[in-house]
């Protein structure tokens, strides 16, 4: 397993779902301490500051440390635990998986079930069962002895799921590569850009609660104050069957996205020009991305006082937000290989003229 393997492994397998991050900005911290001095906001985002060779522009790299879960929202008489989502899940990705609740004593693992199909009529088998008609269990047969495992109403619930090297040794396999591969391009562009140089001054932000709604975003830039902004995100992976060419184009191993629009942001059209000449100039494959149903950090980064250009740049994952997603190393190496490039270009002059 090699560095980039070993980053991804140990971000993707830390807990933190939306206001419980302290675990993977532990794990973030880590990595990025040689790269700059640290400062927090007071929801709980990470910003990693990096001087190089002028005071400004401010760019702020963002990328969200959370992932999707869940939170105990009741304990039944039975010892079966009742939940509310943190993020999106579809109905149909839940039951037969693993979960962890984090305790105040310790680590509690527990599987998402139902009514069992042996018990239903053949058209209540033909539905998805919906979330509200879901439960964790434990193991437990009591409310008692989910009590005494340290299971308490507000405890946040992780899916279980490890880091793979699959079949094809460039695809990796795990849980909340949304948006941990974002996190990961941060401190790997902060590591290029300490020994590469640059003419500004990074901000690289790992954000909170962007999974509810991008909170963090909006609190980490009021502390960063940018000049412009690159949002590192997972993107949608649009090659699996179902899904028409005019849907989504995305593929696994085609390049990194550019995010050409989104239900609450259209990119900077200057730095998304930047982008593609950047990777013409490098020979980095790049796809473009229309995201109808979604939004990043970037809607409400691009809104900070009286506008800050931004775009987003991806990593596209099959079958998001679930246990398990799938990445392709080519894609994650042209992402950093193009975002290295980028801070190395966004000088005083070249930001000006951005909004000119």
């Amino acid at each position: 397993m090699d560095q980039t393997e070993q980053l991804l492994k140990d971000l993707t397998e830390a807990h933190g779902v939306p206001g419980y991050e302290a675990e993977v900005r532990a794990v973030l911290r880590r990595y990025l301490e040689p790269w700059g001095t640290f400062e927090q906001d007071k929801i709980g985002s990470l910003v990693c500051v990096q001087t190089g060779q002028a005071e400004r522009p401010r760019v702020m790299l963002a990328a969200h440390m959370d992932e999707i879960g869940f939170m105990v929202r009741h304990i039944m008489p039975e010892g079966f635990i009742k939940f509310l989502p943190l993020g999106g899940w579809f109905d149909q990705v839940l039951l037969g998986q693993r979960a962890v609740i984090k305790t105040h004593r310790g680590d509690v693992v527990g599987v998402f079930g139902a009514r069992p199909p042996h018990l239903l009529t053949n058209d209540e088998r033909k539905k998805v069962i919906e979330k509200k008609e879901m439960y964790i269990d434990i193991g437990a047969t009591s409310a008692a002895e989910v009590e005494a495992a340290g299971v308490r109403v507000g405890d946040p619930v992780v899916p279980l799921a490890d880091f793979r090297i699959l079949a094809n040794p460039k695809t990796y396999l795990s849980k909340a590569f949304d948006d941990r591969v974002g996190c990961a391009l941060l401190v790997q562009t902060l590591a290029a850009c300490a020994h590469a140089g640059h003419p500004n001054v990074i901000y690289g932000v790992a954000t909170a609660m962007e999974e509810i709604g991008p909170r963090g975003a909006r609190t980490a830039a009021e502390l960063v104050d940018p000049d412009v902004a690159l949002i590192l995100e997972s993107d949608i992976a649009g090659d699996v069957p179902g899904i028409k060419a005019e849907e989504s184009s995305i593929k696994l191993g085609k390049g990194p996205t550019l995010v050409v629009y989104d239900a609450r942001m259209i990119p900077n059209l200057r730095l998304r020009d930047l982008v593609i000449d950047t990777a013409r100039e490098l020979g980095v494959p790049l796809q473009f991305s229309a995201i109808e149903g979604g939004a990043t950090d970037g809607s409400l980064i691009h809104l900070h006082k009286t506008g800050v250009p931004t775009v987003v740049l991806g990593v596209a994952a099959r079958h998001i937000h679930s246990h398990s997603a799938i990445i392709h190393r080519d894609d994650y190496d042209n992402a950093l290989k193009l975002l290295t490039a980028l801070v190395g270009k966004l000088d005083q002059a070249t930001v000006a003229a951005l909004t000119q």
